[in-house]
């Protein structure tokens, strides 16, 4: 006989899991217990969104899901932003919600919510465990059906008696993935169209890579001299100074990318939904029906054909799709190979940041000192707002496994992030960017930093105002600001309060010895960059958006 509370914790270890992130509460204290005796890790975390962010990110650094636990009501309802996240971005990961005792359903009782009316619309599936016994049948399936087709979250909601009773169950076993494969066919299809087209590029997104599919369509491409751009955050999908890199294909896409696209006779699109922000508003491909010959690749057989028709659509992960390409090999030489160096040529010009700028502080000259003095290895992490241009745009990806940002565009995610980077690859350097707005959102998690001793290096672009809206605004609605202004603590000392490193940077030179004292100091660390707000993107100040 065991509990409900041991029963989650067992079927949890049977499915491989190390490490959750929580913040406890007294509707699931059972699980807690039996936490204690477990080898799993608990990461305690300061906010539900915060712990819901770290579980995304270890799903979308490791593939397998990634866990967090919250208490009903407020809890759940602070975690539903990390759901989003994962739901936009096809992201493996679990949350179990501490629900009310069973009796008191449909009461409205103490912080009660219908989680299956509440949540459907950001997560794959939600259910409610009403029987300990069936606690392994439920832990399993979550699993299973967050990585499966196109990955995304469950939640799990477990009412605070059932967790406390005893019964017998099953013992748990580990879910079996499930993977989709091309068919001969389809890759004789695609080896057709290739070798027929004159204008091909192919567009990699979405999850369920792993390095070695990276590295197989790499080859792939090289054999083919294809022409790859990267979907927007999906940039570690190619290395950015392989010879058939493209550039990335999201908001600021390089014009003349967004030209080659428009202009292609073939994409193959690997992976991903090519939503709205990868397609500029789906302009890049015509909806319902592309100009171009589509291929498009997905995991999830609903998903082809749902916004475009393909010409030729494959219901594969990416994983197995780039197996399926071993073998295929062009009969002769590609006669694009011209075509596909220019356009290297033009990302390597896109990506070379600007010296100079409005203000005491330059992002270009500092963008490129950390290109010099980052390894290939080192994680970056991000939230959403303008300064993340200065890492998407200007920064060389350069292996699978390095970036951490939401596609979604959710703000607040790149310090949770980098805790749970940090976590998962203790021995890698990890850097948040994040702007000062970005940044409050879940500044609170630096404290779990502190507390799991994470050498993390959080740089806060600080311009006191929220940048992207201010651009919008200025720019719809020139000189009547409203509601974008902010007023910010000295973020320095905010790092050293929480007992980290804190650094300010107020002039250009001032910040490669910031970073390297950072580095040295083996703590957490916030280097505050003081920008000027007219240097609000970094080709054009806020007041030539104004002006028009």
């Amino acid at each position: 006989m065991k509990t409900g509370g041991q029963l989650v914790v067992e079927a949890l270890a049977a499915n491989g899991v190390k490490r959750i992130s929580c913040v406890p509460g007294e509707s699931y204290l059972a699980v807690l217990d039996a936490l204690y005796d477990a080898d799993i890790e608990v990461v305690v975390c300061r906010q539900e969104g915060g712990a819901a962010m770290m579980a995304d990110a270890w799903g979308r650094l490791t593939g397998e899901p990634g866990i967090c636990m919250v208490t009903r009501g407020p809890g759940a309802t602070n975690a539903s932003a990390g759901l989003h996240v994962a739901r936009q971005d096809s992201v493996p990961m679990i949350l179990f919600i501490g629900q009310v005792q069973r009796e008191a359903r449909e009461r409205e009782a103490f912080q009660e919510i219908e989680y299956r009316r509440a949540f459907t619309e950001v997560a794959k599936w939600v259910g409610e465990i009403d029987d300990p016994a069936r606690i392994p049948e439920f832990v399993t399936r979550a699993f299973a059906v967050a990585t499966s087709g196109r990955p995304g979250p469950v939640v799990l909601t477990l009412p605070e008696d059932m967790l406390t009773q005893s019964t017998e169950a099953p013992a748990a076993r580990a879910y079996q993935p499930v993977e989709s494969h091309p068919g001969p066919s389809q890759i004789a299809k695609l080896a057709e169209l290739l070798s027929t087209a004159k204008r091909p590029i192919a567009i990699l997104g979405g999850t369920r890579w792993s390095a070695e599919s990276v590295a197989g369509f790499q080859s792939f491409a090289e054999r083919w001299q294809l022409p790859v751009g990267c979907s927007f955050r999906r940039q570690m999908l190619f290395d950015h100074l392989h010879p058939n890199y493209a550039g990335d294909v999201g908001i600021g896409i390089n014009p003349s990318l967004a030209g080659e696209i428009r202009e292609a006779d073939l994409v193959l699109l690997v992976g991903g939904r090519f939503s709205e922000m990868p397609s500029s508003g789906y302009t890049l491909i015509d909806v319902p029906y592309p100009r171009q010959t589509l291929v498009h690749v997905h995991p999830d057989p609903g998903e082809l054909g749902r916004v475009y028709r393909p010409d030729l659509a494959i219901a594969a992960s990416p994983r197995d799709f780039v197996a399926a390409l071993s073998s295929l090999t062009p009969s002769a030489e590609p006669h694009w190979s011209a075509r596909t160096g220019e356009m290297h040529a033009a990302y390597l010009k896109w990506s070379t940041p600007p010296e100079k700028g409005p203000g005491d502080v330059q992002m270009g000259p500092i963008v490129n000192w950390l290109e010099a003095n980052t390894g290939p290895e080192t994680i970056f992490t991000n939230g959403a707002g303008n300064y993340a241009t200065w890492l998407h745009r200007f920064h060389r990806f350069r292996r699978y496994g390095t970036q951490a940002a939401p596609a979604s565009g959710s703000m607040g995610y790149g310090l949770p992030a980098a805790v749970a980077a940090k976590h998962l690859h203790p021995d890698r350097e990890v850097v948040c960017f994040a702007g000062d707005g970005c940044f409050l959102m879940h500044g609170q998690e630096f404290a779990t930093a502190v507390r799991y001793e994470l050498p993390i290096i959080v740089l806060v672009v600080n311009n006191g105002i929220y940048g992207t809206i201010r651009m919008h605004q200025e720019r719809e609605y020139p000189g009547r600001v409203s509601a974008t202004d902010l007023t910010n603590p000295d973020f320095a000392a905010l790092a050293r309060a929480y007992g980290g490193h804190g650094e300010t940077v107020a002039r250009t030179e001032e910040f490669a010895g910031a970073f390297l004292r950072a580095r040295e100091s083996g703590k957490p660390a916030i280097i505050e960059i003081k920008l000027d707000p007219e240097a609000i993107t970094p080709t054009r100040t806020l007041s030539e958006i104004r002006n028009g």
